[in-house]
């Protein structure tokens, strides 16, 4: 099975200072294969007919100038193969809908580069530690120095990152466990489709994220402990008084560099924070009686999106709410939702548990017990009434029952599929939030190509 980790490295000066020179040439060739896509596919689609493309590969030696750039020689061939391999990857990821369109990096105190087995070795000292050589025979850095807190095996590449002038390597390895006996989401719900609902409802839990109580599983609640909520909240006030204090310096000055980084330390302490709270919290899901977990298929970025502006009639603009509702955006991205779902996602695929998400549509509203739906149910952010029956719990326990009776009943449901992100849908829904949603590409395509047929014809 594969296994990421990451140790924190500790470079000498000149170390430094030849990493920082390896990374701004990484990035230089990315940004070349980047400039030169977009030259080509701009060209193309002037003066080429329709149908024809912008020629893609992975080639790298023609950015190599004595003349224009002499500082890519100093650098191993291999980095600069590397950086423009990785271009061409995701690209190609890109044209498979997986993610968007390379874009240029811009210049920061940021930066990685990616090495492959011809540019590191390591070697086992007689004291039994293990050293790490990075470079060629004849360009290198000599041994880097590392903290190496568990044991691993050696990989086939790794990456060295820079964040915050401290240096990190990172990699991943086989750690010699098989997934033969594990299962995948299909094959849990397939076998799940033919239990009892006896069975399910004992081994199933909901999971209710929200702002004020992170993670509310029907049975235990989960937030962020006294001293943590000590340190953020600490961090917000230095964060605000350092911005306060970068907007009155000149740029570029090394006062307002100094600046920058006592800014950047306190977000990295904010996310290891919520990294700490995630990795908890998952371990806790993952270990608990329960065999199949269930989340809500929330869109964070939908939900944190800015308000619209608004005019009156007259056309003036009028309040829209945004400071109120930037204040709930940075309340729900400072929980960590996503990054909850994605590592119990991974703990619970070598736990051999299932995890599945449902629609999250009116799951605060609805009843857990008889089923009414009605806004007018949320009495407040904790207290939940219903308006039928007059049922009365917490809006957040009553939200995670109702996630897993919905998950419940779609897994007893014949007609029940996963869709491409692990969401329970049937297979008559084709819209809403957790079903797909037919496009208008295909036809845009269409008429795309019947426009260009109609202009070759009035050209001809």
């Amino acid at each position: 099975m594969l296994t990421g980790i990451r140790f924190r490295a500790n470079p000498t000066s000149l170390q430094k200072m030849v990493l920082s020179q390896w990374m701004g040439c990484a990035r230089s060739i990315w940004n070349a294969k980047v400039d030169e896509e977009g030259y080509y596919r701009t060209f193309a689609r002037k003066y080429y007919p329709t149908g024809t493309y912008a020629p893609i590969d992975q080639k790298a030696s023609q950015f190599k100038s004595k003349d224009l750039s002499p500082w890519l020689y100093q650098c191993p061939s291999q980095i600069i193969r590397n950086s423009a391999v990785n271009w061409y990857q995701t690209y190609q990821n890109f044209m498979k809908g997986v993610c968007g369109r390379p874009k240029r990096k811009p210049k920061t105190d940021r930066g990685s580069i990616y090495l492959t087995r011809e540019v590191f070795s390591f070697e086992r000292c007689d004291d039994g530690n293990l050293r790490l050589f990075i470079g060629t025979k004849t360009n290198n850095i000599g041994y880097l120095s590392f903290k190496a807190h568990s044991k691993f095996e050696i990989p086939n590449s790794l990456y060295i990152r820079k964040e915050r002038g401290q240096y990190y390597v990172s990699f991943c390895y086989e750690n010699g466990q098989s997934e033969l006996g594990l299962s995948d989401n299909d094959e849990h719900l397939s076998f799940l489709q033919g239990s009892t609902r006896e069975y399910l409802e004992e081994n199933t839990i909901g999971v209710d994220r929200g702002v004020a109580i992170p993670v509310h599983t029907g049975v235990l609640a989960f937030d962020f402990s006294d001293n943590q909520k000590k340190n953020m909240s600490q961090s917000d006030r230095y964060i605000k008084r350092l911005q306060r204090k970068l907007a009155r310096q000149q740029k570029g000055s090394n006062r307002r560099n100094k600046t920058k980084y006592r800014i950047s330390k306190h977000h990295a302490k904010k996310a290891n924070i919520r990294n700490d709270f995630a990795h908890k919290t998952s371990r806790s899901l993952v270990d608990s009686k329960a065999k199949v977990i269930v989340f809500e298929a929330l869109r964070t970025s939908s939900m944190t999106r800015k308000p619209k502006a608004k005019q009156d009639e007259q056309g003036r603009y009028v309040s829209n709410k945004a400071k109120q509702k930037a204040g709930l955006n940075k309340s729900i991205l400072n929980v960590g939702w996503h990054i909850i779902e994605t590592y119990t996602k991974y703990k619970a695929y070598q736990a051999g548990k299932a995890v599945f998400k449902i629609n999250p549509a009116h799951t605060s509203q609805e009843c857990a017990k008889c089923g009414h739906t009605h806004p007018d149910n949320r009495k407040s952010q904790n207290l939940f009434i219903c308006g039928n029956c007059g049922n009365t719990d917490n809006a957040d326990n009553n939200a995670s029952l109702v996630i897993k009776k919905r998950a419940i009943n779609l897994i007893l449901d014949s007609g029940t599929e996963l869709s491409g992100d692990g969401v329970l849908r049937t297979k008559s829904s084709d819209s809403g939030r957790g079903g797909n949603r037919k496009t208008n590409r295909a036809k845009s395509s269409i008429s795309g190509v019947q426009r260009s047929v109609k202009k070759e014809r009035l050209v001809a």
